[in-house]
Protein backbone atom coordinates (compact mmCIF):
# COMPACT_ATOMS: atom_id res chain seq x y z
CA UNK A 1 0.00 0.00 0.00
CA UNK A 2 2.47 2.53 -0.99
CA UNK A 3 3.32 4.36 -4.13
CA UNK A 4 5.67 3.27 -6.84
CA UNK A 5 9.79 4.77 -5.79
CA UNK A 6 12.57 4.93 -7.70
CA UNK A 7 14.71 2.54 -6.06
CA UNK A 8 11.07 0.35 -7.59
CA UNK A 9 11.88 1.28 -10.58
CA UNK A 10 15.48 0.62 -10.38
CA UNK A 11 15.08 -2.74 -9.08
CA UNK A 12 12.90 -3.84 -12.48
CA UNK A 13 15.60 -1.98 -14.65
CA UNK A 14 18.33 -3.84 -12.70
CA UNK A 15 20.52 -0.57 -12.40
CA UNK A 16 21.13 2.05 -10.03
CA UNK A 17 18.82 4.66 -8.09
CA UNK A 18 21.44 7.17 -9.55
CA UNK A 19 20.58 5.33 -13.32
CA UNK A 20 17.21 5.99 -12.86
CA UNK A 21 17.84 9.71 -11.81
CA UNK A 22 19.54 10.22 -14.91
CA UNK A 23 17.19 8.40 -16.97
CA UNK A 24 14.23 10.09 -15.65
CA UNK A 25 15.24 13.79 -15.38
CA UNK A 26 17.10 13.68 -19.28
CA UNK A 27 20.59 14.05 -18.05
CA UNK A 28 23.33 12.31 -19.68
CA UNK A 29 25.09 9.14 -18.14
CA UNK A 30 23.03 5.87 -19.18
CA UNK A 31 22.42 4.60 -22.70
CA UNK A 32 19.58 6.20 -24.89
CA UNK A 33 18.14 2.19 -24.79
CA UNK A 34 18.53 2.00 -21.22
CA UNK A 35 16.52 4.95 -20.60
CA UNK A 36 14.43 4.09 -23.01
CA UNK A 37 13.36 0.73 -20.85
CA UNK A 38 13.76 2.63 -17.71
CA UNK A 39 11.32 4.87 -18.52
CA UNK A 40 8.60 1.91 -20.19
CA UNK A 41 9.04 0.53 -16.80
CA UNK A 42 8.57 3.96 -14.78
CA UNK A 43 5.08 4.58 -16.47
CA UNK A 44 4.42 0.59 -16.40
CA UNK A 45 4.28 0.98 -12.20
CA UNK A 46 2.84 4.08 -12.62
CA UNK A 47 5.72 6.04 -11.23
CA UNK A 48 5.77 9.65 -11.23
CA UNK A 49 7.30 12.53 -9.65
CA UNK A 50 6.44 14.33 -5.93
CA UNK A 51 4.05 17.19 -7.35
CA UNK A 52 4.84 18.83 -4.00
CA UNK A 53 8.82 17.53 -4.30
CA UNK A 54 9.00 15.90 -0.99
CA UNK A 55 12.04 13.63 -0.03
CA UNK A 56 10.38 11.65 2.63
CA UNK A 57 8.81 8.56 0.28
CA UNK A 58 5.92 7.53 3.35
CA UNK A 59 5.39 11.52 3.60
CA UNK A 60 1.38 12.02 3.27
CA UNK A 61 -0.59 14.16 1.24
CA UNK A 62 -3.62 14.43 3.18
CA UNK A 63 -5.76 13.75 0.43
CA UNK A 64 -8.22 11.69 -0.74
CA UNK A 65 -8.85 11.15 -4.35
CA UNK A 66 -12.44 10.61 -6.25
CA UNK A 67 -12.98 10.35 -9.97
CA UNK A 68 -16.66 10.49 -11.24
CA UNK A 69 -17.38 9.15 -14.44
CA UNK A 70 -20.54 10.60 -14.86
CA UNK A 71 -21.63 13.58 -16.70
CA UNK A 72 -21.00 16.84 -15.19
CA UNK A 73 -24.68 18.17 -15.72
CA UNK A 74 -25.96 15.03 -14.19
CA UNK A 75 -23.72 15.65 -11.13
CA UNK A 76 -25.27 19.45 -10.95
CA UNK A 77 -28.75 18.36 -10.20
CA UNK A 78 -28.62 14.70 -8.87
CA UNK A 79 -28.92 15.19 -4.60
CA UNK A 80 -27.17 12.13 -4.04
CA UNK A 81 -23.88 13.03 -4.80
CA UNK A 82 -23.70 16.24 -3.43
CA UNK A 83 -24.91 14.54 -0.12
CA UNK A 84 -22.62 11.86 -0.61
CA UNK A 85 -19.48 14.46 -0.59
CA UNK A 86 -21.09 16.15 2.13
CA UNK A 87 -20.85 13.16 4.26
CA UNK A 88 -17.43 12.43 2.53
CA UNK A 89 -15.88 15.71 3.22
CA UNK A 90 -17.50 15.66 6.83
CA UNK A 91 -15.39 13.26 7.63
CA UNK A 92 -12.38 13.55 6.18
CA UNK A 93 -12.26 17.41 6.96
CA UNK A 94 -12.35 16.47 10.70
CA UNK A 95 -9.07 14.39 10.54
CA UNK A 96 -7.38 17.49 8.16
CA UNK A 97 -7.74 15.75 5.08
CA UNK A 98 -9.39 16.90 1.92
CA UNK A 99 -11.03 15.82 -1.17
CA UNK A 100 -9.73 16.06 -4.69
CA UNK A 101 -12.64 15.35 -7.20
CA UNK A 102 -12.47 14.68 -10.86
CA UNK A 103 -14.78 13.99 -13.30
CA UNK A 104 -13.99 11.69 -16.08
CA UNK A 105 -15.35 10.72 -19.57
CA UNK A 106 -14.61 6.88 -19.14
CA UNK A 107 -13.44 4.02 -16.88
CA UNK A 108 -9.74 4.47 -18.50
CA UNK A 109 -9.15 7.66 -18.06
CA UNK A 110 -10.58 6.88 -14.10
CA UNK A 111 -7.88 4.32 -13.81
CA UNK A 112 -5.19 6.65 -15.31
CA UNK A 113 -6.37 9.73 -12.86
CA UNK A 114 -5.55 7.21 -10.07
CA UNK A 115 -2.61 6.16 -11.37
CA UNK A 116 -0.97 9.82 -12.02
CA UNK A 117 -2.60 11.12 -8.43
CA UNK A 118 -0.61 8.55 -6.38
CA UNK A 119 2.50 8.19 -8.28
CA UNK A 120 2.56 12.22 -7.83
CA UNK A 121 2.19 11.58 -4.35
CA UNK A 122 -0.78 14.06 -4.68
CA UNK A 123 -3.40 11.10 -3.22
CA UNK A 124 -3.39 8.65 -0.20
CA UNK A 125 -6.05 6.72 -0.83
CA UNK A 126 -9.21 6.66 -3.01
CA UNK A 127 -13.15 6.19 -2.76
CA UNK A 128 -14.68 4.01 -5.99
CA UNK A 129 -17.96 4.36 -6.77
CA UNK A 130 -20.30 3.15 -9.43
CA UNK A 131 -19.15 -0.13 -9.49
CA UNK A 132 -20.11 -1.99 -12.34
CA UNK A 133 -20.34 -6.00 -13.48
CA UNK A 134 -16.72 -7.21 -14.15
CA UNK A 135 -15.09 -3.56 -13.51
CA UNK A 136 -11.72 -3.01 -14.86
CA UNK A 137 -11.24 -0.22 -12.16
CA UNK A 138 -11.14 -3.09 -9.54
CA UNK A 139 -8.33 -5.05 -10.65
CA UNK A 140 -6.47 -1.70 -11.80
CA UNK A 141 -6.23 -0.29 -8.33
CA UNK A 142 -5.67 -3.49 -6.64
CA UNK A 143 -2.57 -3.73 -9.34
CA UNK A 144 -1.79 -0.40 -8.38
CA UNK A 145 -1.31 -0.68 -4.53
CA UNK A 146 -3.68 2.37 -4.08
CA UNK A 147 -5.55 2.59 -0.98
CA UNK A 148 -9.00 2.38 -1.90
CA UNK A 149 -12.67 1.68 -0.38
CA UNK A 150 -15.77 0.91 -2.45
CA UNK A 151 -18.73 2.21 -2.46
CA UNK A 152 -20.77 -0.88 -4.13
CA UNK A 153 -21.80 -4.76 -3.37
CA UNK A 154 -18.55 -6.57 -2.27
CA UNK A 155 -19.31 -9.20 -4.81
CA UNK A 156 -18.01 -6.95 -7.48
CA UNK A 157 -15.39 -5.13 -5.29
CA UNK A 158 -12.78 -7.79 -5.29
CA UNK A 159 -10.17 -7.51 -2.55
CA UNK A 160 -10.73 -4.38 -1.74
CA UNK A 161 -13.26 -3.03 1.06
CA UNK A 162 -16.61 -2.62 0.24
CA UNK A 163 -19.36 0.07 2.05
CA UNK A 164 -22.59 -1.11 0.84
CA UNK A 165 -26.24 -1.81 1.67
CA UNK A 166 -28.99 -4.08 0.75
CA UNK A 167 -30.96 -2.74 -2.41
CA UNK A 168 -32.78 -6.18 -2.77
CA UNK A 169 -33.86 -5.72 0.52
CA UNK A 170 -35.19 -2.38 0.04
CA UNK A 171 -37.00 -3.96 -3.38
CA UNK A 172 -38.49 -6.29 -1.90
CA UNK A 173 -40.19 -3.92 0.61
CA UNK A 174 -41.17 -1.44 -1.82
CA UNK A 175 -43.20 -4.49 -4.24
CA UNK A 176 -44.61 -6.11 -1.15
CA UNK A 177 -46.18 -2.29 -0.03
CA UNK A 178 -47.24 -1.67 -3.29
CA UNK A 179 -48.97 -5.20 -3.89
CA UNK A 180 -50.73 -4.65 -0.43
CA UNK A 181 -52.46 -1.94 -1.65
CA UNK A 182 -53.55 -3.49 -4.82
CA UNK A 183 -51.49 -3.46 -7.46
CA UNK A 184 -50.93 -5.70 -9.72
CA UNK A 185 -48.85 -3.90 -12.67
CA UNK A 186 -46.13 -2.11 -11.64
CA UNK A 187 -42.95 -0.90 -13.48
CA UNK A 188 -39.57 0.12 -12.58
CA UNK A 189 -37.65 2.90 -14.12
CA UNK A 190 -33.98 1.84 -13.40
CA UNK A 191 -30.60 2.96 -13.83
CA UNK A 192 -28.04 2.16 -16.32
CA UNK A 193 -27.98 -1.49 -16.66
CA UNK A 194 -24.32 -2.54 -16.20
CA UNK A 195 -24.17 -0.91 -12.51
CA UNK A 196 -23.99 -3.48 -10.15
CA UNK A 197 -26.47 -2.39 -7.89
CA UNK A 198 -28.51 -1.83 -11.02
CA UNK A 199 -28.48 -5.68 -11.62
CA UNK A 200 -29.31 -6.51 -8.18
CA UNK A 201 -32.01 -4.12 -8.04
CA UNK A 202 -33.48 -6.10 -11.14
CA UNK A 203 -33.44 -9.52 -10.11
CA UNK A 204 -35.32 -7.88 -6.82
CA UNK A 205 -37.75 -6.57 -8.28
CA UNK A 206 -38.15 -9.58 -10.79
CA UNK A 207 -38.42 -12.09 -8.11
CA UNK A 208 -40.69 -10.01 -6.07
CA UNK A 209 -43.15 -9.65 -8.30
CA UNK A 210 -42.65 -13.01 -9.45
CA UNK A 211 -43.10 -14.20 -6.12
CA UNK A 212 -46.41 -12.07 -5.00
CA UNK A 213 -48.24 -12.66 -8.40
CA UNK A 214 -47.57 -9.33 -10.00
CA UNK A 215 -47.29 -8.15 -13.57
CA UNK A 216 -43.44 -6.37 -14.05
CA UNK A 217 -41.97 -3.88 -16.91
CA UNK A 218 -38.34 -2.00 -16.23
CA UNK A 219 -37.45 0.49 -18.68
CA UNK A 220 -33.17 1.24 -18.00
CA UNK A 221 -31.95 5.00 -18.28
CA UNK A 222 -29.22 7.13 -17.95
CA UNK A 223 -30.82 8.78 -14.44
CA UNK A 224 -31.47 11.70 -15.70
CA UNK A 225 -35.15 13.50 -15.85
CA UNK A 226 -35.12 13.69 -19.56
CA UNK A 227 -34.32 9.85 -19.76
CA UNK A 228 -36.72 8.74 -16.82
CA UNK A 229 -39.49 11.19 -18.65
CA UNK A 230 -39.35 9.43 -22.14
CA UNK A 231 -39.22 5.91 -20.16
CA UNK A 232 -42.56 6.66 -18.10
CA UNK A 233 -44.15 8.05 -21.74
CA UNK A 234 -43.87 5.10 -23.21
CA UNK A 235 -44.73 3.02 -20.50
CA UNK A 236 -48.09 4.72 -19.41
CA UNK A 237 -48.92 4.92 -23.12
CA UNK A 238 -48.58 0.91 -23.65
CA UNK A 239 -51.97 -0.98 -23.78
CA UNK A 240 -52.35 -2.12 -20.51
CA UNK A 241 -49.90 0.74 -18.34
CA UNK A 242 -49.02 -0.36 -15.30
CA UNK A 243 -51.00 1.42 -12.03
CA UNK A 244 -47.37 1.41 -9.94
CA UNK A 245 -43.70 2.94 -11.34
CA UNK A 246 -40.99 2.86 -8.94
CA UNK A 247 -37.84 5.39 -9.79
CA UNK A 248 -34.11 4.58 -9.02
CA UNK A 249 -33.75 8.19 -8.51
CA UNK A 250 -35.81 11.22 -7.16
CA UNK A 251 -34.77 12.92 -10.45
CA UNK A 252 -36.22 10.56 -12.67
CA UNK A 253 -39.33 10.03 -10.03
CA UNK A 254 -39.89 13.84 -10.39
CA UNK A 255 -39.68 13.74 -13.92
CA UNK A 256 -42.32 10.87 -14.17
CA UNK A 257 -45.22 12.98 -11.96
CA UNK A 258 -45.06 16.09 -14.29
CA UNK A 259 -45.55 13.43 -17.58
CA UNK A 260 -48.34 11.77 -15.34
CA UNK A 261 -50.29 15.47 -15.44
CA UNK A 262 -49.12 15.38 -18.75
CA UNK A 263 -50.68 12.59 -20.04
CA UNK A 264 -54.15 14.24 -17.70
CA UNK A 265 -53.02 11.37 -15.47
CA UNK A 266 -53.70 11.84 -11.26
CA UNK A 267 -51.16 10.67 -8.94
CA UNK A 268 -51.82 8.93 -6.62
CA UNK A 269 -55.57 8.17 -8.17
CA UNK A 270 -54.31 6.77 -11.15
CA UNK A 271 -51.11 6.21 -11.14
CA UNK A 272 -49.40 5.75 -7.81
CA UNK A 273 -44.97 6.69 -7.75
CA UNK A 274 -42.29 5.98 -5.12
CA UNK A 275 -37.92 7.43 -5.44
CA UNK A 276 -35.16 6.17 -4.61
CA UNK A 277 -33.21 8.27 -1.91
CA UNK A 278 -35.14 10.80 -0.52
CA UNK A 279 -33.92 13.98 -0.78
CA UNK A 280 -36.02 17.12 -0.24
CA UNK A 281 -36.69 16.98 -3.74
CA UNK A 282 -39.16 14.20 -3.27
CA UNK A 283 -40.67 16.16 0.04
CA UNK A 284 -41.50 19.54 -2.03
CA UNK A 285 -43.44 18.66 -5.00
CA UNK A 286 -46.81 18.07 -4.60
CA UNK A 287 -48.01 15.39 -4.12
CA UNK A 288 -44.72 14.60 -2.31
CA UNK A 289 -43.17 11.52 -3.10
CA UNK A 290 -43.09 7.40 -1.01
CA UNK A 291 -39.73 7.19 -0.99
CA UNK A 292 -36.61 4.76 -0.08
CA UNK A 293 -34.92 6.51 2.83
CA UNK A 294 -31.48 6.02 3.70
CA UNK A 295 -28.67 8.85 5.11
CA UNK A 296 -26.68 9.45 2.26
CA UNK A 297 -24.32 11.47 4.18
CA UNK A 298 -23.55 8.76 6.47
CA UNK A 299 -23.19 6.37 3.78
CA UNK A 300 -20.25 8.83 2.67
CA UNK A 301 -18.78 9.13 6.53
CA UNK A 302 -18.47 5.75 6.64
CA UNK A 303 -16.61 5.21 3.45
CA UNK A 304 -14.65 8.16 4.24
CA UNK A 305 -13.85 6.61 7.82
CA UNK A 306 -13.01 3.00 6.50
CA UNK A 307 -10.31 4.53 4.28
CA UNK A 308 -8.82 6.50 6.72
CA UNK A 309 -8.31 3.71 9.05
CA UNK A 310 -6.75 1.67 5.17
CA UNK A 311 -4.55 4.85 4.67
CA UNK A 312 -3.07 3.70 8.14
CA UNK A 313 -2.26 0.59 7.82
CA UNK A 314 -5.29 -1.29 9.83
CA UNK A 315 -6.92 -4.23 8.11
CA UNK A 316 -10.77 -3.42 6.64
CA UNK A 317 -13.57 -5.37 6.23
CA UNK A 318 -16.68 -5.18 4.06
CA UNK A 319 -19.03 -2.87 6.06
CA UNK A 320 -22.56 -3.11 5.46
CA UNK A 321 -24.88 0.28 6.17
CA UNK A 322 -28.54 0.23 7.10
CA UNK A 323 -30.78 -0.45 3.67
CA UNK A 324 -33.10 1.97 2.49
CA UNK A 325 -36.50 2.09 4.40
CA UNK A 326 -39.88 2.93 2.78
CA UNK A 327 -41.07 5.83 4.18
CA UNK A 328 -44.86 6.23 2.23
CA UNK A 329 -46.39 10.12 1.13
CA UNK A 330 -48.98 10.72 -0.23
CA UNK A 331 -47.99 9.85 -4.34
CA UNK A 332 -48.93 6.10 -2.93
CA UNK A 333 -52.71 4.94 -2.93
CA UNK A 334 -54.35 1.51 -3.39
CA UNK A 335 -55.72 2.03 -7.74
CA UNK A 336 -58.96 2.27 -8.67
CA UNK A 337 -61.54 -0.58 -9.12
CA UNK A 338 -60.53 -2.56 -11.59
CA UNK A 339 -57.58 -1.08 -12.55
CA UNK A 340 -55.75 -3.39 -10.86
Amino acid sequence: MRRPTIADVARQAGVSKGAVSYALNGQPGVSESTRARILAIAEEIGWRPSSAARTLNDARAHTVGLALCRPARVLGVEPFFMELVSGIEAELSARSYALMLQVVADHGREIEVYRRWWGEGRIDGAILVDLHVDDPRVAGLEALGLPTVVLGHPSGAGTLPAVWSDDGRAVRETVEYLVALGHRRIARVGGLPRLVHTALRDRAFTGACAGLGAEQVTAHTDYTGEEGARATRRLLSSPVRPTAIVYDNDIMAVAGLSVSREMGLDVPRDLSIVAWDDSPLSQVVRPPLTALSRDIPAYGGHAARRLLALISGDQVAAFEDRAARLTPRDSTAPPLAGAG
